[in-house]
């Protein structure tokens, strides 16, 4: 085996160079991550080219720039465009304040590859879709470099889980539980599934897909049904003496806790979930429920009985080889702080309340 790393090796590297603030060379070009970029490196970018703002075309919407390309747009740079301006661009949070920041130019024609798996590579980061891209003719020596087709393909796919650590538990639900760690081979955050009891796996499992919640889990916030949720399966469970409980890492609908408290700013501005995440550049749900079922598998559970308001996750089971036998409602936790978040979630997301 070669000790030269892997595509998804250096895919994680390179996840971990945008956060600290350095470029990576993404199909020719060189890629920055506006949320993590300093004065210098950005006058180093521009003095190795033309440079252009890479963001989405749900950020592009709300900025009133033409997303010719689509899913994304390029946004050329003027002279005196810094970093602030740039963050100004690639971060809702004041547009209320400073509405006008245009008129913005955008390019388009020609191969928007690189720009696409840069936006993806950022996203998986959980940083801010927005990236100042240069074409260069060769990879500056030390920075990570990645072919931007390969690269969009690597993000697509599904990661491979591998058993960590398992040990036995108490919870307050069920005194007989297991935690089992589960870790991907892409090097993004590690997965949990809690084992209540000793559910034969020739049956209906009751089952849980949760995706972390710091905010409503562990601090207990009113402004979701996260936590009422979690506690009431995790009881719903131990009440039957059998379930599984996999508790995804995927804060935030898949965009990350920081990110999730610029959406809350957002929602304190009179935006519901979903524009708000539209507004940062993201899509309604990033997350990807592809992880649950491939834990179920490991674990040698083909059939559920899901604890779910939510039919994408039924869908995405049964399409992933786990049979989803009834679909368990789980409404609970609805007051007054977070009765609008649960009417967008009914309205817009297809939850069944």
């Amino acid at each position: 085996m070669s000790l030269l790393p892997t595509l998804a090796e250096s895919a994680a590297r390179a996840r971990s160079d945008l956060r600290v603030g350095l470029p990576v060379v993404v199909g020719g070009h060189l890629a920055a991550a506006v949320e993590t970029l300093s004065a210098d490196r950005l006058a180093a970018l521009r003095a190795a080219g033309p440079a252009v703002l890479a963001i989405t075309a749900r950020r592009a919407e709300t900025l009133k720039a033409r997303a010719y390309d689509g899913d994304l747009a390029r946004v050329r740079l003027d002279d005196g465009a810094g970093v602030e301006w740039l963050r100004s661009v690639a971060d809702p949070s004041a547009d209320l304040m400073s509405p006008l920041k245009g008129p913005f130019f955008t390019d388009r024609g020609g191969d928007v590859t690189p720009h696409r798996a840069a936006l993806g590579l950022a996203k998986s980061a959980q940083l801010l879709p927005a990236l100042v891209m240069v074409p260069v003719d060769a990879a500056p020596k030390g920075l990570t470099a990645l072919p931007a087709g390969p690269l969009l393909a690597q993000l697509a796919a599904e990661a491979a889980l591998a058993p960590v650590a398992a040990a036995r538990l108490p919870l307050a639900s069920s005194h007989d539980s297991k935690l089992h760690i589960y870790r991907p081979a892409d090097g993004g955050a590690e997965h949990y599934a809690v084992e209540i009891g000793a559910p034969p796996r020739d049956r209906p499992v009751l089952a849980r897909l949760h995706s972390a919640c710091f905010t409503g889990d562990v601090l207990g916030s009113l402004k979701c049904d996260c936590g009422p949720q979690l506690h009431a399966a995790l009881g719903a469970m131990g009440e039957e003496g059998a379930g599984v409980l996999l508790y995804l890492n995927q804060e935030g609908r898949g965009i990350g806790l920081a990110n999730k408290m610029r959406a809350y700013g957002l929602q304190n501005q009179g935006f519901d979930t979903v524009e708000a995440n539209h507004r940062l550049g993201f899509e309604d749900d990033e997350r990807d429920f592809r992880i649950g079922a491939a834990m179920l598998r490991k674990m040698g559970f083909g059939e559920v009985r899901l604890l779910t308001n939510n039919p994408r996750k039924v869908a995405m089971m049964q399409d992933h080889g786990i049979a989803v036998t009834e679909r368990v409602p789980l409404v609970v936790g609805r007051n007054r702080f977070n009765d609008g978040y649960l009417a967008v979630k009914a309205e817009k997301s297809g939850h069944l309340l």
